[in-house]
């Protein structure tokens, strides 16, 4: 809570590409804001123009070459009670995009931050993904040297959550290469290309797949790539012998600590407690 200003800096979901998607909240805080810090001016404008909206406060260039001496002024301007206006190009500030300075400039000073939801491109291209949405994770942009990347996906290579990063639309084919390579071509995903635009495009399949899609074609635009998550492993009773055998040392008939083993780990207690037996010898 803000202590002695009225002051707020709002982070402003920006439409992906349509402008109807812009909320009447977004569209009331360009109108009012005291401040407008934009990605792009020029986009800032397009995007007021197309709203029917006039910007009427100051307007800044708040993007990543310039972030950081940029977030003191904005500071300065919510601590004087001023509605500061946080936008990007396309989707919520903070998120792979600036942001995130200012937020934790203005929350170490215990002034007001607020959110105006809106568009998003993680969120949009997890839905039409057609890949489990229970559990995800965000990974930002995939790494760009090919040493890291093939270090990244063997990192995701047991992930059970359903991934999502961006990627330039120059780099994805060699990344879809090293995706094949190191996780298999069987493993599903969904490339989302253009969200909301007048040319998207989601092409959906296994790694393989999309991998020679991408390989056969001169990808543009705005790229957001969706990783289903990897196949359980189910390991075998062997290499939980040794667990059963510490439960048993502890006190534990060996056929009960079978079964607590096995019904952690998804596998048959018998053949489990078997294991064990010839592990004991």
């Amino acid at each position: 809570m803000a202590t002695g200003s009225d002051g707020v800096l709002l982070l402003g979901g920006v439409p992906l590409g349509d402008p109807a998607d812009a909320s009447a909240r977004l569209r009331d805080a360009l109108a009012t804001a005291d401040v407008v810090a934009a990605e792009d001016t020029r986009r800032l404008a397009r995007l007021a123009a197309d709203l029917g909206v006039e910007v009427a406060g100051r307007v800044v260039t708040f993007r990543e070459d310039n972030e950081v001496a940029r977030t003191p002024g904005l500071v300065d301007a919510v601590r004087r009670g001023e509605t500061v206006l946080l936008v990007t190009d396309g989707g919520m500030p903070s998120v792979s995009d600036p942001g995130y300075r200012a937020v934790a400039a203005c929350l170490a000073e215990d002034l007001a931050v607020r959110c105006l939801p809106g568009p998003s491109a993680v969120l949009a291209a997890l839905a039409v993904s057609g890949l489990p949405t229970d559990r995800f994770c965000f990974e930002g942009f995939a790494p760009r040297a090919d040493g890291k990347r093939r270090t990244w996906f063997r990192e995701l290579a047991t992930e059970p959550r359903t991934v999502v990063f961006f990627e330039s639309p120059r780099r994805l084919a060699g990344l879809l290469a090293v995706a094949v390579a190191e996780l298999g071509g069987e493993r599903r995903g969904a490339v989302c290309r253009e969200l909301t635009k007048t040319h998207e495009e989601v092409v959906r399949g296994t790694l393989a797949e999309l991998a020679a899609w991408a390989g056969e074609r001169d990808i543009l635009g705005e790229i957001t790539v969706v990783l289903g998550p990897a196949a359980p492993v189910t390991p075998e009773p062997e290499d939980l012998a040794a667990e059963v055998l510490g439960l048993a040392a502890d006190g534990r008939r060996l056929k009960d600590a079978a079964r607590e083993v096995a019904a952690a780990h998804g596998v048959s207690a018998n053949a489990l407690y078997e294991a064990a037996l010839r592990a004991r010898g």
